[in-house]
């Protein structure tokens, strides 16, 4: 509301809430299906990322991030993104797994050949069912949720926590570090 002063304590109990919550689930993803992602990236010819709306936006970050440690990957539907090749590597990030441009994509990956990395909060779903890994994130519902973490954003939060860490993983299998990426990185820092 205009002009209300400031309380800073639902922003403090939203903030806690959000990092309890992500620190737990990605505590609970499963090491072997982490080790599993990470080497089918690691030898990818070329690794795709998609996911739509704000999952879109944390792959994007993710790819950019791949891309820094000298792996080679594409965002789907940019006009610059070749086709998926047999050999390849698809990461589709959805928090439900239901929905239709996540399903459509995961079809043509599966029959061209590729394999099918998919991060979701649904294990059950269409998309999951799909998948060659399963990266799970256990969210379980709670009624404060909605008021401190709406919609998709404890999804959200922790798919950029652990797509992070696959990267730290990667740079560590790869024998990147800090000062190789920023090499690649598209503006010098």
């Amino acid at each position: 509301m205009p002009g209300a002063p400031a309380d800073s304590s639902v922003f403090v109990a939203s903030a806690r809430f959000i990092g309890e919550r992500v620190t737990q689930c990605i505590q609970g993803i499963d090491p072997a299906a982490v080790a599993r992602a990470v080497e089918v990236l690691r030898r990818a010819p070329a690794i795709f990322v998609y996911g739509a709306g704000r999952s879109g936006i944390i792959g994007r970050a993710f790819a950019m991030r791949l891309v820094q440690t000298g792996l080679t990957a594409y965002v789907i539907g940019e006009s610059v993104t070749p086709i998926v090749r047999q050999g390849d590597a698809v990461f589709i990030l959805s928090n439900r797994g239901e929905s239709y441009s996540s399903i459509q994509t995961a079809n043509i990956v599966r029959r061209e050949g590729a394999d099918l990395i998919v991060l979701t909060a649904r294990p059950t779903s269409k998309l999951a069912h799909a998948a060659t890994i399963l990266l799970a994130l256990a969210l379980p519902e709670e009624p404060e949720r909605p008021a401190f973490a709406p919609l998709g954003t404890l999804f959200e939060s922790a798919s950029l926590r652990l797509t992070d860490g696959l990267v730290a993983e990667l740079m560590r299998v790869r024998g990147e570090s800090e000062e190789s990426m920023r090499r690649r990185h598209a503006i010098m820092v």
